[in-house]
Parts: structure tokens; sequence; C-alpha cells
């Protein structure tokens, strides 16, 4: 039988003892039960929530949450490919400041820590849409990786390729270029800085839309890529078409003596195109001072890379051009004027320096041809294109 007794406690307090076994055992207060009870439910509740949320979106989801911030050291992925690898979309909204700026960045060693392939840049200069583009298409295809297309033109709308096609998507942000005027050259600059976006370019051709190849693509590449020295023509003209465009206010940036003048079409390395997307110190002078009847697209380049960089001049153009109808433009060849004759005329009918040897081969292209000379051209390509 348990048997109870009451403890007198100094400050009169008492405690129940119960007895009936041997030691003794302690009555919770009923405060802390209900903590305990309380706590318990609680455990209870948020068992139920992980349950049922786990059920609702799935173990894989609540794993993929807490894990989706680590990524392996390995998976990361290589940070150099945004560096190399060239704009997906040619089309910015970069000003010309902006693009100039971002375009004469340049690596300061001469080795590339991947596999570089020096790719061509074909950079159409145009005022309308490319008639000829099919005698292109046949040139580039099957050569992808060695050449990029750029075209400047203030109507990229109205051509529209198919996406089979090299000139599709290749318009940059483009503006208005009048001939013999400084947006002609501005032109060409922004060809060549959204050109120079693309780390593989090497090297820099500017055409227009009159423009054909007078050889096939392997032929071509070789040409310019083993060749020790950038193609474009400057020399010192004393007639009143040279020195006589001449601006005394031009000094002492440019000299008399300095001043040159050449072809507007040419084929500039990498390292010469980043000097004139730079070019900060002679393009003021020319804006101002070179206006008709001086044509600043025949005497900029010319005259600045001669100053800058005259070792690595050619001093002609791979553009051949016939300008012996006289008058201010070059004679234009239609369908009636295409044969085989023609081209073995122009391909073999000059001589010229290459890499400090003489050779018959001095053009690699031809203008200019109109449109009606299309379907002519493309049925000569065959023989023309092979050689």
């Amino acid at each position: 039988m348990l048997m109870s007794r009451v403890v007198q406690l100094e400050e009169g307090k008492e405690i129940v003892v119960t007895s009936g076994r041997p030691g003794l055992s302690k009555v919770l207060p009923s405060k802390l039960l209900l903590v305990l009870g309380f706590f318990l439910a609680l455990t209870i509740f948020f068992f139920f929530i992980s349950v049922s949320t786990i059920k609702y979106y799935g173990i894989t989801s609540v794993v993929t949450s807490v894990t989706s911030s680590f990524v392996p050291c390995n998976d990361r992925g290589n940070d150099l490919d945004k560096w190399i690898k060239p704009p997906a979309v040619l089309m910015h909204n970069m000003s010309d400041e902006e693009l100039l700026w971002r375009a004469s960045f340049t690596p300061q060693r001469k080795e590339y820590p991947f596999n570089r392939v020096p790719k061509i840049a074909f950079m159409f200069l145009t005022m309308g849409p490319l008639p000829l583009a099919p005698l292109w298409e046949r040139l580039l295809k099957g050569h992808e990786k060695y050449y990029s297309v750029y075209i400047h033109s203030p109507v990229s709308s109205s051509a529209k390729f198919p996406a089979s096609s090299v000139f599709y998507r290749r318009h940059i942000p483009s503006q208005v270029a009048e001939w013999g005027r400084m947006t002609m050259c501005d032109a060409e600059r922004r060809l060549l800085a959204n050109a120079l976006l693309d780390i593989s370019n090497e090297f820099f051709i500017l055409l227009s839309e009159s423009c054909i190849p007078l050889f096939n693509f392997t032929t071509i590449y070789n040409y310019i890529a083993k060749s020790k020295h950038s193609f474009m023509g400057s020399f010192d003209d004393p007639s009143p078409y040279g020195r006589g465009r001449y601006h005394g206010k031009m000094a002492p940036e440019v000299s008399i003596e300095q001043w040159r003048k050449g072809s507007q079409w040419f084929e500039i390395n990498r390292e010469l195109a980043v000097s004139v997307v730079k070019d900060t110190l002679y393009y003021p002078k020319f804006k101002e001072f070179c206006t008709p009847a001086c044509y600043v697209d025949e005497h900029y380049f010319p005259t600045m890379l001669t100053i800058e960089k005259p070792a690595a001049l050619a001093n002609r153009t791979l553009t051949w051009v016939d300008w012996s109808r006289g008058g201010a433009h070059p004679a234009t060849y239609g369908a009636q004027d295409i044969n085989e004759e023609f081209f073995a005329r122009i391909i073999k009918g000059d001589n010229c320096t290459y890499n400090g040897r003489y050779t018959s081969m001095c053009s690699l292209f031809a203008r200019k041809f109109s449109p009606s000379a299309l379907e002519a051209l493309i049925q000569i390509a065959p023989k023309i294109l092979s050689t």
C-alpha cells in the first residue's frame, strides 16, 4: 500500500512524496508539461508540412533547389571563349566612338593561347543591294573556316538573303556614305571596326557591289596570307589631282612631302586595321581640310599609313580597274564584255612585285561590273574561278 507524507520546508513550502517502491519519483509541474506538449505539436505540424511539400513538388525539385548553387570546378566552362568567339549578331547599338574604341583593343602578346585560323574579312561597301552576290556565293561556299563577310549599306532591308547564304545577317549598323567626303572614310572605318571584333580576322579586304573575284578562294587566300606586305595604293602625285589637293593647314601632322594618293579599294592586315580605327591625330585634319575637290577617300588612308607604317605597304591595290576611257569614274563592263579573252588581259596584262620578285599576277579582284553582267559571269565562272 502506497503511503504519502508531507515534509515541512523552511519557508513553509510543501512537497508531496510518494513511496511504495525503492527511490522517489518527482511529479512534474503542470506548466512544464504544457511546454513539452506545445513543442511536440509543433514538431508534428512541421513534419506534415514537409511531407506535403515533397509530395507536391517532388523530391528531385527539392534536392535541386538546395544543390543548384554548387558548380564543380571542372564544369565551369572556358572563360576564354567570351574573348575569342565572334559576335553572334552583327547589329548592335554602339555609337561610332564606342565601336572604334572597342575595336582598338589589341593583344600585346603575339602568340595566341588557342588554335587560331587566320580569316579574310570580305567587307562590302555598297550603295544598295549586292547584284553580283551569286558569284561571291560560288567563290566562298565551302571555305567557312577561312572568311567572314560584312556589308555596309544604308538599305540593308532591301537585300534579304536566305539562311543558307554567306550574306545572311551580315549587315552592320550603317550610315549614309557620300562619294569623296569623310562619310565614305567613316563607313570604311566602321567596316574595319566591326570586323576587328572577330579576333580571328587577320586580313581585311574592301570591296564594292560592282567587284568580282578573278581567282578561286584558295588562290586568293594563299596570295594574301603569304604576302609580306598589305596592299594599299600609295604614291606621290605631283599633279593638280595629287599634291594640288593638299591644304597647308594640315601641317605639322601632314606635310606636302608626306601627302599621298591611292585607290580606295585596299587589303590590309590586322595591325594596320587597328592603326586606322584608333587614329585621332590625322582624322580631324582630313575631315576639316580635305573636302571636294579633295576626295578624302583617295588620300586619308594612303597618307596616314605611309607616315605610320611605310614598310608594311606594297604601294599597290589588288583590285583591277580601267581608267583608260577618262572621266571621274572608271569604265563599267556589261554582259557583252564578258569572255575569256577579256579576263586573260586582266589576269596576265600587268607586271608588279610580290615579296620582292616580279610577277604578272597583280590583281585578285576587278571592277566595275554592272548587274547585267551577272549571267555571263556565272557562265564563265567555272573557268575563271577554277584557275
